[in-house]
């Protein structure tokens, strides 16, 4: 920042959304009528997820150059983050998925980095070139050993979200925003 003290934002943590940040208002924004109950707060707009995205595949390309990209797809919550990458990328990208990750079904998945740490090192055996990771979520507080994604959209408080393609037993991943459930929600569902 020319002629500030300030440092520059570290580009690796996304949009910081403090701990306190109360989120929107519900009512100003649509949202499906049965979910009228279930959510506390819009916590980030879609037209703000939109401009992030656009952001990360710019900065993505930016570091790596125009190459052919093979994007992993980790989970089914994270697919609409992965198509929108892809199209704001302006090099050849394709989006594949895991193995098969039936085993997950009704489970709970926790993402401690460990997740991914192993993913990588799984990876790693088939030496590719280079490997990027990109979240368009980190929760706060993070453990001091947990895994740092190369690209964040947003850094968010400890709270859960759905939305965005994010669901909570398979719901919410309609809702075009990411809002917090409130217990009313949780307990319904």
């Amino acid at each position: 920042m020319a002629g500030s003290s300030e440092k520059a934002p570290d580009s690796r943590r996304g949009v910081v959304l403090m701990g306190n940040w109360p989120g929107y208002d519900l009512d100003l924004f649509t949202y499906p009528k049965y979910y009228f109950s279930d959510l506390e707060c819009v916590l980030i707009p879609h037209g703000i997820l939109v401009d992030r995205i656009e952001r990360l595949a710019k900065d993505i390309m930016k570091d790596i150059g125009c190459h052919d990209i093979l994007v992993l797809c980790v989970l089914k919550g994270g697919y609409k983050f992965c198509a929108d990458l892809n199209d704001q990328s302006v090099g050849e990208m394709q989006i594949i998925g895991g193995e098969d990750l039936s085993t997950l079904a009704g489970k709970d998945v926790v993402g401690t980095g460990r997740t991914m740490k192993a993913l990588l090192s799984s990876i790693e055996k088939y030496k590719p070139n280079m490997v990027k990771v990109a979240s368009l979520l980190k929760k706060r507080p993070a453990r001091s050993d947990s895994f740092k994604p190369d690209y964040a959209g947003f850094e968010i408080p400890d709270v859960f979200v759905v939305g965005y393609a994010l669901d909570y037993n398979e719901y919410f991943q309609d809702l075009n925003h990411i809002c917090v459930i409130n217990e009313h929600g949780k307990e319904k569902y």
